[in-house]
């Protein structure tokens, strides 16, 4: 058929069809199956993960059991314990003396357990006056400028803001400081004045202990005294028990799978093969070396300029910031002690927490071989404290180290005098005791709980992120010396970095665990504002990149205020480190004036305090009448002390103030941020 126009039709019968064909049919019942072994699925599985106890991965914990955990008062009471000893430690000392006072509370029918303020509830501390005959110490360290640890600093602020009822709570507080530094113990004693003006009861007066002096010392002082004023205080008696019981028991791990041992990451397994950001440090950065070069010119010492290449890694640094680095131990000492103890250093072990309601399940990442431990987790060369030379005792087996050790263990002035000569004052470490008192053979996996845990070194940033986005600088100088026994020393840190020179052929470059610090130590806003900056050797490193920031800067146009720096070193031939680039500065007018001290380049000896004492006109000129910002790096002990009397003394003559006046002044400086230091001990 064909229509009008001519274009054929095909005929077709038309029949019509049912409203639900059977595709609709066959898909509406696959739908509905679909549907119901979902449902039902769903609920088999909500039902089953009801019954099931929840998986903890060691990386994160779910919401549900952080609340749960963070109420220290359930612990206690579950526990049947009365005594709760918190810290905040930055190093691991105060995390070491909390253990230790938990431990001996046993001594006085006084169940103890460490706690984390971090990982806490802190305003639980109300709830203490509901446990019969319970107490609260803190050991608290101070860090910074002043500042709380990290893991202590909510725990501060929640001091700080509340006003909380403690009516009920006895508390106690170690504080844990440096005297070279202005801001001594301040947290510790924030934190004991703040909880009595909260209602609580001081049970014994707050401890000082003095990591210039001997802070092992003034802790076992306090901690005697402590014990007394406990025993005043509940009416209670030393049962005379000694607490030698192991806070971690030993796990063999000799069948655990190869992919689950940890070798040396700070938190989670194979963190360095599947690097994660954020980098902190939990979580360090893997970086490669990428330059290393030796500064000093000539002489017997060494100070080592080194890159860390942190290009893709998506960190940030500010000019003035710290990098920590993260070292480990040389095989010589590891191996020395495999050697004395007739040990099996790659047998893999774990150390398991005793007590089961404690957070902190091992002492350091396990599993791990002995090998791992001794390298990458342990501190194996620094002096070792009196406690532990107590729990050494048991496995002398000559009268005469037993008798040693006992002494050294003691509290008594023979004792005070003989760990002071033989351990301090000669610089022993671990490995050394191990070899002059022979017939002391401890358990190895007992030795690995005993130790501290090896701690990162942090170094003052020697380069700006304007001009080196990819990588950060630092200044380091190699640590070596000869100790009275005529045993060499070697820094731990330092040493390491010095074996990772890069090489410019294709084999893979050495790397180091590495994170970012953030620091208060800044340049001026404004980049038109005048500074001084004095920095005695390796104290040059950050304002090598404040320099470097401001000649950026100058090069993009911008006005930039005087910059005064006071540098000093012993001969100039020898380690005045940097000398072509200061004096590149200076030619460029990036630099207005560069002041130098070589000590040892004549008779008298010359320093930059000399000649801060000599330029009072100069520096009164910049810091009183144009405001300007100073800033010291270096050695607290004397170098930032005498900087520091110096410029009250400017203040006070070119000021035309009295003592008191010029004291203020310099105060005010401080609080301003005009006056910053950036100094170690």
């Amino acid at each position: 058929m064909e229509n009008s126009k001519g274009v054929k039709i095909e005929s077709t019968v038309v029949t019509e069809e049912p409203l639900i064909s059977a595709l609709d049919i066959a898909l509406f019942v696959v739908i509905i199956t679909v549907a119901y072994f979902w449902y039902f699925k769903r609920d088999k599985q909500s039902s089953s993960s009801e019954k099931k106890p929840y998986t903890i991965q060691p990386s994160s914990l779910s919401s549900i059991e952080q609340t749960s955990n963070s109420s220290f008062i359930k612990k206690l009471k579950s526990t049947g314990r009365s005594l709760v000893v918190f810290y905040g430690s930055q190093t691991g000392t105060a995390e070491e003396f909390a253990g230790r006072i938990a431990k001996e509370g046993a001594r006085y029918k006084m169940k103890g357990m460490v706690a984390d303020p971090e990982e806490c509830d802190m305003a639980d501390l109300v709830e203490m006056k509901e446990i019969q005959k319970s107490l609260a110490i803190f050991c608290i360290a101070t860090y910074g400028e002043g500042d709380p640890t990290d893991n202590a600093m909510d725990f501060y602020e929640w001091l700080q803001n509340g006003d909380a009822d403690l009516e009920g709570l006895n508390y106690a507080v170690f504080g844990l400081g440096n005297k070279t530094y202005e801001h001594y113990n301040e947290i510790a004693i924030y934190i004991d004045q703040r909880l009595e003006e909260l209602g609580a009861t001081r049970v014994h007066e707050i401890g000082l202990g003095d990591d210039d002096a001997n802070i092992e010392d003034d802790f076992v002082s306090w901690k005697e005294k402590l014990w007394e004023s406990v025993c005043s205080h509940y009416g209670i008696e030393e049962t005379g028990e000694e607490s030698n019981i192991r806070q971690y028991k030993l796990v063999d791990c000799s069948e655990v799978l190869p992919e689950r041992i940890f070798s040396g990451e700070i938190s989670r397994l194979k963190s360095y093969e599947n690097q994660r950001f954020p980098f902190d440090v939990k979580n360090p950065y893997l970086s490669k070396i990428a330059v290393n070069r030796e500064l000093h010119k000539s002489g017997d010492r060494s100070c080592m300029h080194i890159e860390f290449d942190i290009d893709g890694s998506k960190m940030r640094y500010d000019t003035g910031d710290h990098v920590a680095v993260y070292p480990k131990n040389s095989s010589e000492l590891v191996d020395k002690i495999g050697e004395l103890l007739n040990a099996d250093l790659d047998a893999v072990f774990s150390l398991l927490n005793t007590d089961e309601e404690s957070s902190k399940k091992h002492p350091f990442p396990c599993p791990c071989t002995y090998r791992t431990a001794l390298t990458y987790y342990l501190d194996i060369t620094s002096n070792p404290r009196t406690h532990i030379m107590k729990e050494l005792i048991e496995y002398a087996s000559d009268p005469k180290d037993q008798e040693k050790l006992k002494l050294m263990a003691s509290s008594t002035p023979e004792g005070k005098k003989e760990f002071h000569e033989w351990i301090l004052r000669d610089n022993r470490n671990i490995v050394h005791i191990l070899e002059d008192l022979p017939s002391v053979k401890p358990d190895l996996d007992h030795l690995c709980e005993l130790l501290p845990r090896l701690q990162c070194r942090y170094y003052s940033i020697s380069s700006s992120p304007k001009v080196y986005p990819k990588s950060i600088h630092i200044t380091a100088v190699l640590v070596n010396y000869t100790t009275s026994t005529n045993r060499v020393n070697k820094g731990v840190a330092t040493n390491l970095l010095a074996q990772l020179i890069p090489t410019n052929d294709e084999l893979p470059q050495p790397t180091i665990p590495i994170y970012i610090r953030r620091s208060q130590f800044r340049l001026p806003p404004k980049s038109q504002t005048p500074i001084i900056m004095i920095g005695p050797g390796t104290g040059l490193a950050p304002f090598r990149g404040f320099i470097q920031e401001r000649d950026y800067a100058r090069k993009e146009g911008r006005e930039i205020g005087e910059m005064v720096l006071y540098f000093g070193c012993r001969k100039k031939d020898e380690d005045f480190i940097y000398e072509n680039e200061l004096q590149e500065y200076v030619a460029n007018g990036t630099l207005t004036k560069l002041h130098l001290a070589f000590s040892r380049d004549q008779p008298e000896k010359k320093y930059v305090t000399h000649l801060l004492e000599q330029n009072a006109d100069e520096l009164w000129n910049i810091i009183g009448e144009k405001s300007g910002h100073l800033y010291v790096c270096g050695d607290a002990r004397s170098m930032a002390k005498d900087v520091h009397s110096i410029i009250v003394k400017v203040v006070m003559e070119k000021g035309q103030m009295t003592n008191s006046q010029a004291l203020n002044y310099v105060k005010k400086m401080e609080q301003q941020k005009r006056y910053s230091a950036d100094v170690w001990s």
